[in-house]
């Protein structure tokens, strides 16, 4: 298996490295300019939403041993520092937020990286989405995108249900945890003046490209979804609402059951389903990139419907960069 680096290790950067050693993927070398190698090992140990790391982690000699595993440390604030082929790393995980564009996370091949996957959606570096569309990799594709989570969470239930029904329109809301760009308290956040009010205290209205975004996954749903985001004061686990019109008529009870068979056929691991009566902290950890809920959604008649589907917006995104890294890995 290839070796793997980590750019930013932030939420998703520590938690793609637990994702990673759940599923036997090796891990390298991490780099952050932010923080050093005890602080590193204070983060990945203790995390306030997932729980204590089971595991071992200490610093050694200046580099994280986790599990006996050594793991380089640099602390490089510009890409094409980051000796990526000194620590044997090839598939480099871009997870600060700032290099997001082909041009810019290019800038990891100079030390040595093959490959670089972008967690976060991207302007111009191919999308993917796990279950959805990874049959359009091509091995010549050096930068790609692993979308947003909530693309991840939208994308294999509106699959789905468009193979089987066929969108017409839709709009999708997100109720989506607080995360790391928002403010404790009111404080300033450029042009997007809603964004920058305190967190724990309201529910934010936010623009969202996600559903947008289906249609680069899914170019049949190009132009034919968009959507907006709340922003609500939980530390993690978002919903998806899709309410749309379908082309051929169907009654809920079919819709669900094409959605449970996709959930325990091809789409297994990937989308959920779910009959209980759950609310969100049932889904921290949970490693679907949606889950569907079946006793949420509603229908006004068998054309417009309105579809329920939960997502761990941390743990379940980090796992799907590991999982399109093993799918690039068996291809390239």
């Amino acid at each position: 298996m290839s070796k793997i680096g980590i750019n930013g290790f932030g939420r998703i950067g520590r938690l793609v490295l637990r994702a990673a050693l759940e599923k036997g993927a090796q891990v390298v070398a991490v780099n952050d300019p932010f923080i050093n190698v005890d602080y590193m090992v204070y983060m990945f140990k203790f995390d306030s939403t997932h729980g204590r790391f089971k595991g071992e982690v200490k610093a050694e000699d200046g580099n994280l041993v986790i599990n006996g595993n050594k793991i380089v440390v640099f602390q490089e604030r510009d890409p094409k520092n980051i000796a990526w082929a000194k620590a044997g790393a090839e598939y480099v995980v871009e997870s600060t937020g700032v290099f997001t564009t082909i041009d810019k996370a290019s800038a990891h091949f100079e030390g040595g990286a093959k490959k670089v996957v972008i967690s976060a959606p991207s302007a111009d570096a191919p999308m993917f989405v796990v279950g959805v569309n990874l049959d359009a990799y091509n091995p010549s594709m050096k930068v790609v995108s692993n979308a947003s989570c909530t693309t991840n969470c939208l994308a294999p239930l509106a699959k789905v249900v468009h193979d089987n029904f066929e969108i017409v329109e839709g709009l999708m809301t997100t109720v989506h945890a607080t995360t790391a760009t928002q403010k404790t308290v009111d404080g300033p956040s450029g042009k997007l003046w809603r964004d920058g009010r305190g967190a724990a205290q309201n529910i934010i209205p936010a623009s969202t490209g996600a559903a947008k975004a289906v249609g680069k996954v899914i170019p049949a749903l190009n132009g034919k979804i968009t959507g907006m985001a709340f922003r609500v004061p939980t530390p993690d686990v978002s919903v998806v609402d899709l309410t749309v019109r379908l082309a051929k008529p169907a009654p809920m009870a079919e819709i669900k059951k094409k959605i449970k068979e996709a959930a325990d056929g091809p789409m297994k691991g990937i989308l959920g389903y779910t009959e209980e009566e759950v609310v969100s902290c049932d889904f921290t950890s949970d490693t679907h990139s949606s889950v569907f809920d079946a006793l949420a959604g509603i229908s006004l008649n068998d054309h417009f419907v309105k579809l329920i589907s939960w997502y761990d917006n941390e743990f379940g995104y980090s796992h799907r960069v590991v999982d399109l890294i093993k799918y690039m890995q068996s291809k390239d």
